[in-house]
């Protein structure tokens, strides 16, 4: 507490002279209320929730060993990433003639089940040792958003493959905006997030299996898109593999067809 003390050296004193107070206060006291508030307040507050993405994790089906690293040919769908680079290893930008927007130039290379028509032989490699570029099933596409409610690049290709899942998990989503799942928004969203869980692992439907690969060239943030594509299309089933040798073969011999092999 404050305590106010009067000053008294003793002596002779001018008549009128003001007398000199000196204050003491204590802050024990206050620092005690200061510690019991501060626990008050971390007692009775709320701590805002971590936000967290949601993302569609790939499956956990149970299959066995032999089954292991194979699929099928008509579900398979392979996507290799590359990253143009100029000469001072900085991503180079190109401009999309449809939108006019400028973006990264990632490739994605891609083929659907087998790379080549028919079976590999050894007399479908030149003396070049490039593969016979009617032999290949590569195509390249790019990472593209939507236009008009519409998808392009690469994102239109997943979609075609993964339409089942994705028109059923659309449904699923005008009963989750309804509020016609459960009642209360926590119980609401998570009836639909099991509910899209059970779709995009229902082996009845048609789903792909999506094998990313990167090139040496690629970029962290094509092979973040790659993913991202996967969580957009609802896709489940996907893994990230090497590339090997057969992967860049397919992708000089590719790009000599058409050209624009590097020098």
């Amino acid at each position: 507490m404050a305590q106010i003390e009067q000053s008294d050296k003793g002596g002779k004193k001018k008549k009128g002279a003001q007398k000199k107070m000196s204050i003491h206060v204590d802050f024990t006291p206050m620092v005690d209320m200061n510690m019991l508030l501060i626990t008050f307040f971390m007692l009775c507050t709320t701590m805002i929730k971590s936000q967290t993405l949601s993302i569609a994790l790939p499956s956990n089906e149970k299959l066995e060993e032999s089954q292991q690293n194979k699929t099928k040919q008509s579900e398979a769908i392979t996507l290799i990433i590359d990253t143009e680079r100029d000469d001072k290893g900085f991503v180079v930008s190109e401009t999309d003639e449809a939108t006019g927007n400028t973006y990264p130039k990632h490739i994605v290379y891609y083929f659907e089940g087998k790379p080549y028509e028919g079976s590999f032989k050894d007399n479908d490699v030149d003396g070049d040792n490039f593969i016979d570029a009617d032999k290949l099933k590569l195509k390249e596409q790019r990472f593209r958003g939507n236009t008009d409610g519409m998808s392009n690049g690469i994102r239109a290709i997943l979609h075609e493959r993964n339409k089942e899942v994705l028109a059923q998990v659309d449904e699923l989503k005008k009963q989750w905006k309804a509020g016609e799942l459960a009642k209360g928004k926590e119980a609401n969203d998570s009836v639909f997030d099991a509910r899209a869980r059970e779709i995009r692992n229902d082996s009845t439907l048609t789903r792909p299996v999506v094998i990313i690969k990167a090139a040496p060239n690629a970029s962290y943030e094509a092979v973040i898109s790659a993913l991202d594509e996967m969580q957009l299309n609802q896709i489940s089933r996907y893994q990230i593999e090497n590339i090997n040798a057969t992967d860049s073969l397919m992708i000089f011999s590719y790009l000599k067809s058409k050209g624009r092999l590097p020098q």
